[in-house]
């Protein structure tokens, strides 16, 4: 999230439950966050996400585990520079995530 006055990057303050902007000082409530990750030495988060923001592309594909017709999808080059990329699904109802191997 970025803050509202100053356009920097504001990071995530437990103990107040809001986002705060470590250059202005700005405050603003934090919504139902998703931990993203924590760092290695400390065990604290490094990012969460406000929201699922459906800006990937979609693909009439069905999720093994919940039967559902569609499915944000990525690529990624997971293998040698030589070999093709990797399809990354996750479905757009439950969340489950599955890879397809060209």
């Amino acid at each position: 999230m970025f803050c509202p006055k100053c356009k920097r990057l504001m990071r995530p303050d437990r103990a107040i439950n809001a986002w705060k902007c470590p250059a202005c000082g700005t405050k603003v409530p934090m919504g139902r966050g998703v931990e993203v990750g924590k760092s290695a030495p400390t065990g604290k988060a490094m990012a969460v996400l406000e929201e699922r923001m459906a800006t990937l592309p979609t693909a009439q594909e069905q999720c093994p585990k919940c039967g559902n017709m569609e499915a944000y999808w990525v690529l990624r080059q997971t293998r040698g520079a030589d070999e093709p990329e990797t399809r990354i699904f996750e479905c757009t109802k439950c969340g489950h995530k599955w890879r397809e191997y060209q």
